[in-house]
């Protein structure tokens, strides 16, 4: 087989695999039944989550919002790398963290 047909079937294969990522396998559902216990903890009543995009924080940033930016990552993974000013609320301590939040500040978790 000359190079050429070589590079053409590698490329028909990968085509077939990238078509069938795209079209024909389904993503994933998440199940509940594996998460941590804390993570299926429901939020007091008074506390309204809203989910925002990074356009629309950004949008935030720059009319002068100064949101309250917490780390949901273990502290180590915290340790390693985390943004700017974000304070660390891991979540398998969050419920302590959540009422310390400040009620008249966006608060981004991540």
């Amino acid at each position: 087989m000359t190079p050429c047909c070589r590079r053409r079937n590698r490329l028909i294969t990968l085509g077939s695999l990238v078509f069938a990522a795209l079209f024909w396998l389904e993503p994933a559902q998440a199940d509940p039944s594996k998460y941590p216990a804390f993570a299926q903890q429901k939020l007091p009543e008074d506390i309204k989550p809203v989910m925002i995009g990074i356009e629309e924080l950004v949008k935030e940033l720059k009319a002068g919002a100064k949101p309250v930016i917490v780390d949901v990552r273990t502290t180590e993974e915290f340790g390693e790398v985390h943004i700017l000013s974000a304070v660390s609320a891991p979540l398998s301590e969050f419920k302590d963290y959540i009422k310390s939040f400040p009620r008249d500040r966006l608060v981004v978790l991540y």
